[in-house]
């Protein structure tokens, strides 16, 4: 077999990892997995801050990995971690004190490694894969069966998920012997996503890379990585459109995004049955697919600080939707604030692909990447010490007093910084 043939399999080798790679069953109850097992929930959102910068710091190096090592090497390692990742929650003892906590910091450490050493390097082996002829078509037709996939991943993932979750129900149709108690039915979705490694392991290991490493070594290739991360980093600083719109879009999606990592705890706190979870970030996938239509719309018609303007005020609305959290009502601006990451997405990419010149396109997006995931680890950091000063008695008490003091310092941050950004955009037109 010739290596074009080899290779040629790769693009649906990628679709399989990618869709069992990102399609994860314990996403609809991520939050509640951590304080079932015995962490607090400021515990719990500090943890984000380890996951953060572990991708913060692994970020740059991996993708010279990638080039040096190769990209099938570094998908091979992301699935191997993804797999050491599971096993540490599969292994963590409920209410197991400093063991307990060491686990969990070694997950979401193992976790951010895992995503900086998968992102991009899938994207790069799939695509050089493809033949040089009419290669942009080709992509398009990978990257489409790859959504579809995920997309039907992705809502399968949220409905098992939360329903296994639920002991209730897993008793429901299994047989009166099995008798599936809580605590086991709580690692159910974790084992499911320890399957799904073992998947990634197996496709990622029967990839062929389409290309010879590079001659130069790894601690060069990371040098050369840094100094054009940095380099980048400057330009987007200091270029005033760049730097506004790079900004802003993370006072946003910092706070948004910090919401998304703790969702199932605000579902219980609103009293919705932890069997539904999953139905509802599957509604809220669903719902997502309206967002990139209306986003295009908005973006043609209105400029790139109008619509991060629009993003800003839904996310506000969202934000105080969520304060009473006394019915299931409060579903609709938890859902808005969801579906408005979207639109954020759609808006920054549009506008940095733009203002990007090709040669630097990809590391711009990578800077930019970097500096959401860094403020949105400070976030989580705050987020957690703010949770930290109020008692949860009565229970749920500390969160919704820290939904509270979150509004205001949303308004002021984020209204601060597009009048700013307004006043700096007028100065150079």
């Amino acid at each position: 077999m010739s290596g074009n043939e080899d290779t040629g399999k790769n693009p649906m080798r990628y679709v399989w990892f990618t869709t069992l790679y990102n399609a994860r069953a314990y996403y609809p109850i991520l939050a509640i997995l951590f304080l079932d097992l015995g962490l607090t929930l400021d515990q719990y959102v500090l943890l984000n801050l380890v996951w953060a910068l572990s991708i913060f710091i692994f970020e740059v190096p991996s993708g010279a990995l990638a080039d040096t090592l190769g990209r099938k090497t570094l998908l091979v390692s992301a699935s191997v971690l993804m797999i050491a990742e599971m096993s540490c929650l599969l292994l963590a003892p409920k209410n197991g004190g400093w063991l307990l906590v060491s686990l969990c910091i070694l997950n979401r450490f193992l976790s951010g490694l895992s995503e900086a050493a998968a992102s991009g390097a899938d994207e790069a082996l799939a695509y050089d894969s493809l033949p040089e002829e009419k290669r942009e078509d080709a992509w398009d037709e990978v990257l489409s069966t790859a959504m579809r996939f995920r997309s039907v991943g992705f809502v399968i993932a949220m409905i098992l998920g939360g329903l296994m979750y639920d002991p209730s129900i897993i008793n429901r149709v299994t047989p009166d012997s099995l008798n599936i108690g809580t605590e086991l039915a709580h690692r159910l979705p974790v084992a499911l996503v320890l399957l799904q490694g073992i998947g990634c392991l197996c496709f990622s290991l029967r990839m062929v890379e389409p290309k010879k490493t590079h001659a130069e070594g790894i601690s060069k290739a990371c040098r050369d990585a840094l100094g054009l991360t940095l380099k980048t980093a400057k330009w987007v600083f200091s270029h005033p459109p760049v730097r506004v719109i790079v900004i802003i879009g993370l006072s946003i999606d910092a706070v948004v995004r910090n919401f998304a990592t703790i969702n199932s705890s605000y579902y219980r706190l609103i009293e919705l049955p932890e069997w539904s979870f999953g139905f509802v970030g599957a509604a809220i996938g669903v719902g997502g697919y309206i967002v990139p239509t209306i986003a295009a719309k908005l973006n043609q018609r209105y400029s790139t600080l109008a619509n991060l303007t629009i993003i800003a005020l839904l996310a506000l609305i969202g934000l105080s939707g969520l304060i009473p959290s006394d019915s299931w009502w409060c579903l609709v601006p938890a859902a808005l604030l969801m579906m408005n990451l979207g639109f954020l997405r759609f808006t920054m990419s549009r506008a940095l692909n733009r203002a990007s010149d090709s040669s630097q396109r990809a590391t711009v997006l990578s800077v930019k990447g970097l500096s959401f995931n860094f403020a949105y680890g400070s976030f989580s950091l705050g987020f957690s010490m703010l949770l930290a000063a109020f008692p949860d008695d009565p229970s749920g008490n500390q969160l919704r007093q820290a939904l509270i003091w979150q509004v205001p310092f949303f308004a002021l941050v984020t209204g601060a910084l597009l009048l700013r950004g307004k006043w700096v955009l007028q100065k150079i037109s």
